[in-house]
């Protein structure tokens, strides 16, 4: 009889670093997690951590992982890594950080603009990608280092992504997975290579190209452990790191979704919507499609920034009670806030939240969150219910927007994040989409797609399909309930879609007055 092949994944994401094993048919056989702080921040706005502050709890997770093992540590065959995206860390010729990470929560922006050629700016103008261009520049945490910090700019030996980073401190080469690269580099999107030498990008960023590290496509051998890292984390010397991509691009290939017709969900952080296709396409005009996981295929996005975020913010603000109740019970709060969700109707008896904490999608930088309906019936419980069905609205959106820019219609809705442990939640989105949702066999989707991705590059499967097909199963289903489905659909044409354009002149008026007495 063969012995068994298990996989370790590791996966920074924004609220905690975990360290997995899973085996050949994708079951999760143990796993550690530590919580991390996501940024700490100086000035309003700025969302940063120091690069080894990420790396020595990656080494705490790992350690934490192996006392839960009843196999020899010499059966994992190889480890991936995956990471949130687009938190940049900066390195110097002595292969250490010059300063914190920027966090993808990050707000600064820059005030020039890109130095564009005369002919390239009529060009852009007339396709109407200028503004989206001067966004480019403006948000580029590279562009903001170059003007406020020149004496560490100039100091910059490679500028790399979380990914690479631990990439360089797992195995000391300067490498990273196409998959991960998500940021404001110069990446083309189309072709999933760096930029070519006359491409925008180059104009519009202070990069030279030897400050980039080599890409590698999914499957292949970044680096393999050295006997340093080996000591920091217990991952034995010499097992290769092999490339996967970032955290999304794993959960979408970790809820199976690897064609347009099946759509992964995540209640995440960042609440998404993603398809997957081997064709290019743009969701929304200039916003690219990102890379992914499987080679020269391409993850379409939609997104609510800050969403389930939002569930944490009102932990913290409105949720005592369900802290010291748990805690006297010996429950997770997460429980009694389904308990929040159960005593309210679907609909909240006419309380509307829109969730746009941050712009999402393309939407202008005025863009606030709103809530509307309010009655003399309404609790924190319908506040807490018509958050999750606002953020829910704000997906079934992004649906709809994929389906008209792929003309293929999604049938099948994979869930996963945070959220989808909750049957409550769950049930919700089912309601609102009008349509079956499934949970994925396992929640840690990210990190079965980085074990995906490993399990093809030793060769254990022929390629991502079968690997798939092998690894991702469908949990628990949700079937909407009918008169919910009747009413979520009316709030849903009749006020929410309505509710941004509606508002939109007064968030207009919002930014021009708070912004004029700065």
């Amino acid at each position: 009889m063969t012995k068994p092949t298990y996989f370790l994944a590791i996966d920074n994401g924004t609220q905690s670093i975990r360290a997995m094993i899973f085996d050949e048919q994708g079951t999760l056989v143990a796993k550690s997690k530590v919580d991390i702080e996501p940024y700490f921040s100086n000035q309003t706005g700025w969302a940063e951590q120091e690069p080894d502050y990420f790396w020595s709890s990656l080494c705490l997770a790992c350690q934490q992982l192996w006392p839960l093992l009843d196999f020899p540590k010499a059966a994992i065959a190889a480890v991936s890594v995956t990471t949130q995206r687009a938190t940049v860390v900066p390195m110097g010729a002595d292969h250490k950080p010059l300063r914190s990470a920027i966090s993808w929560l990050d707000q600064r922006q820059v005030d020039s603009k890109p130095a564009l050629g005369f002919f390239e700016t009529v060009l852009m103008k007339l396709v109407k990608a200028k503004d989206i261009v001067d966004l480019f520049h403006r948000q580029s945490e590279g562009n903001w280092i170059a003007q406020n910090e020149p004496d560490i700019w100039r100091q910059v030996n490679k500028f790399l992504l979380l990914s690479g980073y631990h990439t360089y401190q797992l195995t000391g080469q300067y490498t990273d997975a196409i998959a991960s690269t998500v940021g404001y580099l110069p990446f083309d999107y189309k072709k999933l290579r760096w930029a070519s030498a006359k491409d925008w990008t180059w104009r519009a960023l202070p990069f030279a190209r030897n400050m980039l590290p080599e890409i590698l496509p999914a499957g292949s051998t970044l680096g393999h452990i050295t006997p340093q890292a080996a000591e920091q984390t217990g991952i034995p010397v010499g097992l290769p790191l092999i490339a996967s991509g970032s955290d999304k691009a794993c959960e979408v290939l970790g809820t199976g979704c690897t064609d347009a017709h099946t759509g992964s969900l995540s209640y995440g952080s960042l609440a998404t919507l993603n398809i997957a296709t081997d064709k290019y396409m743009e969701a929304i005009p200039f916003h690219p499609a990102y890379p992914g996981v499987i080679p020269d295929t391409f993850n379409v996005e939609v997104m609510v920034q800050r969403g389930y975020w939002m569930v944490s913010w009102f932990r913290t603000e409105f949720g005592l009670r369900e802290e010291q109740l748990a805690a006297e019970q010996d429950l997770a709060p997460e429980v009694l806030f389904d308990d929040l969700l159960a005593q309210v109707p679907a609909g909240s008896q006419g309380l509307m939240l829109q969730p746009y904490w941050s712009p999402s999608n393309g939407d202008g930088p005025e863009t606030r969150g709103a809530i509307i309906g309010f009655s003399e019936a309404h609790t924190r419980a319908h506040l807490y219910r018509a958050m999750i069905e606002g953020l829910t609205y704000a997906l079934r959106e992004g649906k709809e927007l994929l389906e008209k820019r792929s003309g293929i219609p999604i049938t099948k809705l994979m869930v996963s994040g945070g959220g989808s442990q909750s049957d409550q939640i769950m049930q919700i989105t089912a309601d609102i989409f009008g349509m079956t949702v499934y949970r994925p066999h396992t929640f840690e989707t990210s990190s079965l797609g980085a074990a995906i991705a490993t399990a093809v590059g030793i060769g254990l499967y022929p390629d991502f399909s079968v690997a798939a097909a092998n690894m991702t199963h469908a949990g628990d289903c949700f079937e909407p309930i009918m008169k919910n489905k009747i009413l979520y659909n009316d709030l849903f044409n009749k006020v929410y879609k309505k509710m941004y354009r509606q508002l939109k002149p007064s968030y207009e008026s919002l930014r021009a007055i708070t912004e004029s007495r700065r």
